[in-house]
């Protein structure tokens, strides 16, 4: 009896010792480099806007984080490689809009599960679209565009950056709320379809704000609203489609942090409380906004979970509703 209860104990004792050595190691994170995996080409927004917040967290934790482009197949390519990277918190996966709300509505089949196979950390960033027609177009506000879309329908077409882009996103909600049919058209990138609108080949566009606005800052385009719910400190003089009378209407193209299903809390928490103070920062603010950018919304893991879920329900209903072919 004596020799059983002396086991007993030392084996507790035993996974108490392991536990806290499991614990510690956990928060003297981190120890060596950390692989973020960005499932976008080098130099694109999600890229750019990513290292400038990964900077400014390198600095409030001492992580060396390394960026790894996995680009392609509308970023699933880089996201199942998050899934299957060791959960030992030493590889990052960026999420955003696409990869963890629209996919897993728009495809037939993903090579993840975004609601199982990640671990969310928190927001970093918001990019909104501009809906912007032609400098010289005779349409001059969203009431103007309204009423001839529904004097002509079938007529009027937009163009965003694909299938499944926040662009189509963007109109595709437009579309509902305002009541009205319009033709749709994916390019292969914003640059292509701003040539087609201000060579007159296409009536209105939603594309991101940092790409659109020097061409509204020059006069080629003219820019009708913003996606946002609320009007944005970088464009204080830009309406919102909210205000503008299509009630509750947001669009918002946010990236994130993920971690594989499995990293251990603490380190997750770690990370989400530097990024949460970084977040608030007014050197971080001004660096975002260089880039056209908004700081994303600080919060708790389970804060972007919550959100995430909120994006997912909300996109997968709308690609049901506007009968968006789902893709293979």
């Amino acid at each position: 009896m004596r020799r059983t209860l002396a086991h007993a104990l030392s084996a507790l004792l035993a996974s108490g010792a392991l536990a806290s050595a499991a614990h510690a190691a956990d928060t003297d994170w981190p120890k060596r480099p950390v692989t973020v995996i960005v499932a976008s080409a080098a130099g694109g927004s999600a890229d750019v806007l990513s290292r400038i917040v990964l900077k400014h967290v390198a600095e409030d934790t001492g992580a060396n984080f390394v960026i790894e482009n996995r680009p392609g197949a509308a970023g699933n390519i880089g996201m199942s490689q998050v899934k299957r990277a060791a959960p030992d918190g030493y590889t990052l996966g960026y999420g955003n809009i696409n990869t963890l709300a629209v996919n897993p509505a728009l495809f037939n089949k993903l090579p993840y599960d975004a609601a199982r196979d990640f671990a969310p950390v928190g927001q970093m960033f918001a990019v909104y679209n501009l809906l912007v027609v032609r400098g010289d177009s005779p349409i001059h506000s969203v009431d103007d565009l309204i009423a001839q879309a529904r004097r002509e329908p079938g007529k009027l077409s937009y163009g965003a950056a694909g299938i499944g882009s926040s662009g189509q996103m963007a109109g595709e909600l437009f579309k509902q709320m305002a009541g009205v049919d319009v033709m749709f058209i994916p390019y292969n990138g914003d640059p292509a379809s701003l040539s087609d609108l201000a060579g007159g080949r296409l009536d209105y566009t939603f594309t991101n704000a940092s790409v659109a606005y020097p061409l509204v800052r020059s006069g080629k385009l003219r820019a009708l609203a913003i996606t946002s719910k609320q009007r944005v400190p970088l464009f204080p003089d830009m309406p919102t489609l909210d205000e503008l009378g299509l009630k509750g209407y947001e669009n918002v193209s946010w990236g994130g942090l993920v971690f594989p299903t499995g990293t251990p809390q603490p380190i997750i928490d770690r990370l989400s409380q530097s990024l949460q103070k970084v977040l608030v920062s007014d050197t971080l603010k001004q660096d975002l906004a260089n880039a056209s950018a908004s700081p994303g919304t600080p919060g708790t893991p389970a804060d972007f979970a919550r959100f995430i879920a909120a994006e997912q329900r909300k996109w997968g209903d709308l690609i049901t509703a506007a009968h968006i072919e789902k893709q293979d």
